[in-house]
């Protein structure tokens, strides 16, 4: 008989993905706060992030508290990170893209012009 328990399982010392009974899309790479990071087609970029063991995507504009993934469904607005330069972008909401550069965002985010 198969084995049902799902335990998480790590594959390195910062992939806390689930390995059994998961198809994944194709394995690509991210850039999160300037380090590359695995990634799967198909996946949030806050899954991708959370799987890394880091939990805060975005500080608040006041205090600059920490926040992370709280709804998951895209209406709290608590997962908001800077995504290939565009400040805002709900993590919880758009799948990754090989090469994609994402950055924790600090505050309200900053927009930047390139010339």
């Amino acid at each position: 008989m198969k084995d049902t328990n799902h335990t998480i399982k790590t594959i390195s010392s910062n992939d806390y993905r689930i390995q059994e009974g998961i198809a994944r899309g194709t394995e690509i790479e991210i850039i999160v706060d300037g380090k590359s990071i695995k990634a799967y087609e198909g996946e949030s970029v806050a899954a991708s992030i959370l799987a890394t063991g880091k939990r805060s995507l975005r500080t608040t504009s006041k205090s600059y508290e920490p926040r992370g993934l709280y709804c998951a469904i895209g209406i709290c607005f608590d997962c908001v990170m800077t995504i290939d330069n565009i400040p805002n972008i709900r993590a919880c909401q758009t799948f990754v893209r090989n090469g994609m550069i994402i950055e924790t965002q600090q505050g309200e985010g900053k927009w930047r012009v390139e010339p």
